[in-house]
């Protein structure tokens, strides 16, 4: 199928069209990932990162990281609608191995590779990026990448 200019600068209007319409997002308030073992992930990052756990069974696990949640499930917790009493949880399960940044200040980043070396946690990756942060990469026991960035890593952070 070929388009024309004229589709093209049409689509494109409209586009603006729509985002100007709707209302404006505010940022990421959770993130989830599905681990093998929720007990072992609990005890990771409550031990790695010192993240208070807000709500769990034996199905989940929610930490409050900073203003955001990071919402850890069993594979195959969420694979299901979860009824609550307000309503119905859609069912969200991923496959696979999921990443998410977590925020770090410049001044702590010397401090971090010493601090995962000491919980036996190997550094798959480490990045300047030209704009001045870094990135240490790993994982969490389900094989989940994690990665520490430092400001400068993206053009908002």
């Amino acid at each position: 199928m070929r388009y024309s200019s004229h589709s093209f600068a049409w689509s494109k209007q409209l586009v603006q069209l729509i985002s100007t319409m709707a209302p404006r997002i505010r940022g990421i308030v959770e993130t989830c990932i599905n681990v093998s073992d929720i007990s072992r992930a609990r005890r990771f990052y409550e031990g790695i990162f010192g993240f208070d756990v807000m709500e769990h069974d034996d199905r989940f696990c929610a930490f409050q990281v900073g203003p955001d949640v990071l919402l850890l499930f069993m594979q195959g917790g969420s694979a299901h609608p979860i009824a609550v009493t307000g309503g119905l949880i859609p069912p969200h399960n991923t496959l696979g191995a999921g990443h998410f940044a977590f925020a770090i200040l410049a001044d702590e980043l010397e401090s971090w590779p010493q601090v995962l070396r000491d919980r036996g946690i190997q550094i798959e990756s480490e990045i300047s990026w030209e704009r001045g942060g870094h990135s240490i990469y790993f994982r969490d026991p389900a094989g989940n990448l994690l990665e520490l960035v430092s400001p400068g890593t993206w053009g908002n952070y």
